[in-house]
């Protein structure tokens, strides 16, 4: 049971255990403005476009009565709304993110390309770096 709760602190106390909470708690947070923004913002211009539509009222009544169940499929295209905008941002927030971190971070310089070529020590062309005779001048090349 100690070797359990050991490692149970181990995981725990991992980096990224700790940055998939944070992530958590902001999304949770970034959830209720991208709410917001739709139920304020976009669907009130949405019904104004649809001609005054509410589309929370948009429902398929299964019974009838007072306390009658209902199938209320606009709160369905609400939220499908709201998670395509959530999308989006998210998609732009990212991107602009990769975008600031390769501004940011310096690329390694690359080494040089190893060479191809090596030069007779004979006739002092130009020759494969493979070559075990110059094609110039018919040497031995021992190097």
């Amino acid at each position: 049971m100690k070797g359990f709760i050991g490692e149970f602190k181990k995981f725990i106390s991992r980096g990224n255990v700790m940055d998939l909470a944070v992530g958590v708690i902001i999304g949770g947070a970034f959830q209720a403005i991208v709410s917001s923004l739709v139920n304020d913002i976009v669907m009130p211009v949405i019904s104004l476009i649809t001609g005054g539509l509410d589309f929370s009222a948009w429902k398929i009544m299964l019974s009838e009565g007072e306390n009658a169940a209902s199938i209320n499929y606009g709160n369905f295209i609400t939220a499908v709304i709201n998670f395509l905008i959530m999308a989006f941002v998210i998609f732009c927030f990212v991107k602009f993110m990769n975008s600031l971190n390769e501004k940011l971070v310096k690329k390694p310089e690359e080494a040089p390309a190893a060479p191809t070529t090596k030069v007779c020590p004979f006739c002092k062309s130009e020759v494969n770096i493979d070559a075990t005779r110059c094609p110039h001048c018919t040497s031995e090349l021992t190097e």
